[in-house]
């Protein structure tokens, strides 16, 4: 079963093919991508990798957090659904 990826505090020069370079190492990749502005197309400086198998996702999340990109320490976290969202701009509104 495939496990989705969030991986933060991406350099705004990071793109799509240095994601699944990086997580490729890991395991096998079924999509990597950075987050893009809709209207400037720039990074917004996070992105999203799918994993196809889940225990690859464990083992590249363990070594790729804090790792150094480009002068930035990445933030690599298991992502969590939409639905999940409680902050203040999402979910569970009154």
């Amino acid at each position: 079963m495939s496990q989705r990826i969030f991986v933060g505090n991406l350099p705004f020069s990071a793109t799509d093919e240095q994601l699944n370079e990086l997580f490729s190492k890991h395991g096998e990749v079924v999509k990597a991508e950075v987050v893009k502005d809709r209207f400037t197309e720039r990074s917004r400086g996070f992105g999203f990798v799918e994993m196809a198998q889940a225990e690859h996702a464990t083992a590249a999340i363990a070594a790729l957090n804090g790792q150094d990109l480009d002068g930035r320490a990445l933030t690599v976290s298991e992502a969590r659904s939409r639905g999940e969202n409680t902050g203040p701009r999402g979910g569970n509104r009154y």
